[in-house]
């Protein structure tokens, strides 16, 4: 063979594998709030506790880098802004949502790719129009405009959108328009786990039941019965994806809980938020072992929030152990406290200690001192009986005082610390598998995401 011959063939053989690293299957999966002390604290727990011999799914993964997170008018991003940021590779401002800082609209990938004839799945475990998920199919400038995010939806032509609830259809206290206009587009409104069976229609949206949580699905530590579960949306997406769009598709799921958790500065329940992300991540990845020649898989975080570590605990106290003994999240349990103070049923100290050994595992497997227990009946007197208490409000939810200080005590116990209930600068994971992972490797910022998504699939079409 000459010279010539053996150029051609490796020119053949370049753009052979120019064409082989198009991913025709992309699953984009973005933990809210999950910078690399959940990850961490939430694999310690499966390695330690769970005694897993394999580490987290997304920890499997053969790239890793990590990605910033600040948004073009402050250092600290807001969801809206990073979700802007990892759907288009725009920097916009807080509170903004598909536009650039000058309010001009810009276009999400999932469009993008919608346009080029890939069928699109967008998920998650909070509202359908949160912030996170509205950036890959609306343009608004402020993200609490629900009603607006929700007609775009309907617009963006999806195969698949799926979440707890939709702001948009009820509005002020009166139900809107939504769901006709639902109707009238053909999407089929699907409601909870039990009519999943029933979808038969091209465009689907998978809500919770009516008359269970619309704002989230429900925490995995709470165990709400006949709500959907983030595994369950993934693998229905997937599914619907598979049937619609079985030549291309692209998927993007939310674990929204892990923020909503970190906010609330409820370890336990963030690191069971985390680990139900990753059996949902589980879905995807089952898949690219069936296609790894074809799929290409992206994990990362909006932003990190709380600051959470993993430290020593406290007078060692259990340590991660202790989550085993969490039956309840701090949103639930400071809504338990909320409706003792709404009744007329006389609820003692004793009452309490009782439900704290239930559903906490204080006193039985959680040592609390002389001195703590002592802290909590004054308050518990104070806020129970004098009523006098201040709450703590943070951006979801406002936790009762009484709540608050057990939870802290818990944390302590679990060695498991917050610097904020808000959102931190700290940069957040990134992990990646299958066509054009390489892609990802070492520093990021969020914005080079989807520029690397969008890159992989143009230049492979050359």
């Amino acid at each position: 063979m000459n010279f010539k011959h053996l150029l051609a063939g490796a020119a053949l053989m370049a753009a052979c594998t120019a064409v082989a690293q198009q991913p025709r299957y992309i699953f984009y999966y973005i933990g809210d709030g999950m910078g690399m002390g959940p990850v961490t604290a939430a694999q310690t727990y499966n390695r330690t506790i769970l005694g897993s011999d394999k580490p987290l799914t997304m920890m499997q993964f053969p790239v890793a880098g990590i990605s910033l997170t600040y948004s073009a008018n402050a250092d600290i991003t807001d969801s809206a802004a990073a979700g802007t940021a990892l759907s288009t590779g725009n920097k916009t401002k807080n509170g903004m949502l598909g536009m650039n800082p000058d309010s001009v609209s810009v276009t999400s990938i999932a469009s993008r790719l919608h346009d080029m004839g890939y069928g699109v799945g967008v998920t998650t475990s909070v509202a359908a129009d949160d912030a996170t998920p509205g950036a890959f199919y609306a343009h608004v400038p402020y993200r609490k405009m629900y009603y607006d995010i929700d007609r775009q939806l309907i617009q963006s032509g999806y195969e698949f959108v799926a979440g707890a609830g939709l702001g948009g259809m009820v509005v002020d206290g009166d139900t809107t328009d939504i769901a006709s206009r639902l109707a009238d587009a053909k999407v089929q409104l699907v409601r909870g786990p039990e009519q999943i069976a029933s979808i038969n229609s091209e465009r689907v949206v998978l809500l919770n039941p009516e008359g269970t949580p619309a704002y989230n699905i429900g925490y995995t530590i709470d165990s709400i019965a006949g709500v959907l579960t983030l595994p369950q949306i993934a693998e229905t997406c997937l599914a619907h994806l598979e049937r619609t769009s079985p030549d291309r598709f692209f998927m993007m799921v939310e674990g929204g809980n892990i923020d909503h958790a970190l906010h609330g500065n409820d370890g336990g329940a963030a690191i069971k938020e985390v680990l139900n992300f990753d059996q949902a991540l589980a879905v995807a990845y089952n898949f690219y072992l069936a296609h790894p020649d074809e799929t290409l898989i992206i994990v990362t975080a909006d932003h990190d929030t709380g600051g959470m570590v993993h430290v020593h605990p406290r007078g060692a106290m259990g340590g991660l152990r202790n989550i085993d003994f969490q039956r309840v999240s701090k949103e639930e349990f400071s809504a338990f406290c909320k409706g003792i103070l709404r009744s007329r049923r006389m609820y003692t100290w004793e009452d309490m200690k009782e439900y704290l050994e239930e559903n906490l595992g204080f006193y039985t497997h959680i040592k609390v001192t002389d001195q703590q227990t002592e802290d909590l009946k004054a308050l518990f007197d104070r806020t129970f009986e004098q009523r006098n208490s201040a709450d703590q409000q943070t951006l979801y939810a406002s936790f009762n005082e009484f709540a608050v200080e057990v939870f802290r005590i818990f944390n302590d116990a679990t060695g498991l610390a917050f610097t904020s209930t808000g959102h931190s600068g700290n940069p957040v994971p990134v992990f990646a598998v299958g066509v054009g992972a390489d892609e990802f490797r070492s520093l990021n910022n969020n914005t080079d995401i989807p520029a690397a998504i969008m890159r992989l699939i143009e230049e492979s079409g050359k």
